[in-house]
């Protein structure tokens, strides 16, 4: 069975347990914007890396039914001090060398085709998966939203709190959240809202690896909750796995977060 194979299987099989729901109990739903605060910030703290560089190797494979699947690779460099990343595109081959590079607020996106470097937004798709830009920078929860309400529930083998959130800023890639915390604050599952309520992405977390004392999370999937095809009469979204290899803390040359380095190795 080739990769992609046993990749779409596990898209369809392992992700499908952690999208159903379990039992739950309703908690109080009045929640400070300093508790709020707290309690964002001790989730993001263990999968934002301020301390140091972050590096790995990203492979994103896309199933949509009916059409097959695509896959991406990419190399991704951190740097979450200075809110910077750089994204080199490795493969296909139709998209070889294409590479992001956020500054802050910017983010801009080279083609090596015409050698130009355009302005880009986070919340645009990354290589029309369905992940987002947005999705590749340090988490930045307890400065995005506030908790508005709180329950819990048994999410597979997890004992989670469900938090729905609501967007503090405009510049979020969704105005409206619920996350899944597991007992040792990890987010293992979240659903994205647009402001009007309607269910736009579900994201199941189904691996994390520790590295010193931070965990990367190295399998993702994503599913598109408006997205999808009819297969043999029965509805099937689109959704995208993520795996994730080699993740280092390794120290990073300030070059790597340059135009001038993402035109030298694209070229």
């Amino acid at each position: 069975m080739s990769i992609m194979n046993r990749n779409r299987i596990g898209i369809i099989l392992v992700a499908g347990i952690f999208f159903l729901g379990g039992t739950f109990q309703v908690f109080g739903n009045s929640f400070s914007l300093e508790e709020s605060r707290r309690i964002l910030s001790m989730v993001d703290a263990l999968v934002s890396y301020e301390e140091y560089d972050f590096s790995g190797e990203y492979t994103i494979i896309d199933d949509k039914p009916g059409q097959g699947t695509s896959r991406t690779k990419t190399t991704i460099f951190r740097r979450d001090r200075q809110n910077t990343y750089t994204i080199i595109v490795m493969e296909p081959d139709s998209d070889k060398g294409k590479g992001y590079l956020r500054q802050g607020d910017m983010l801009w996106l080279y083609d090596p085709v015409p050698r130009r470097f355009t302005v880009t937004s986070a919340r645009d798709r990354f290589q029309n998966s369905n992940a987002r830009n947005s999705d590749f920078t340090k988490s930045t929860l307890a400065q995005d939203y506030r908790i508005i309400a709180h329950n819990t529930e048994k999410l597979g083998a997890y004992h989670t709190d469900v938090y729905d959130l609501e967007a503090l800023t405009d510049e979020v890639s969704y105005p409206k959240m619920k996350i899944w915390i597991d007992q040792d604050n990890l987010v293992r599952k979240t659903e994205d809202y647009s402001l009007s309520g309607r269910h736009m992405r579900t994201t199941a977390i189904l691996d994390y690896t520790r590295i010193r004392d931070r965990y990367v999370p190295v399998r993702i999937v994503i599913q598109d909750e408006l997205r999808g095809r009819e297969v043999n009469g029965q509805f099937k979204n689109y959704r995208t796995l993520i795996s994730v290899a080699k993740p280092s803390f390794q120290e990073l040359p300030d070059m790597v977060f340059t135009r001038a380095y993402i035109e030298r190795v694209s070229n």
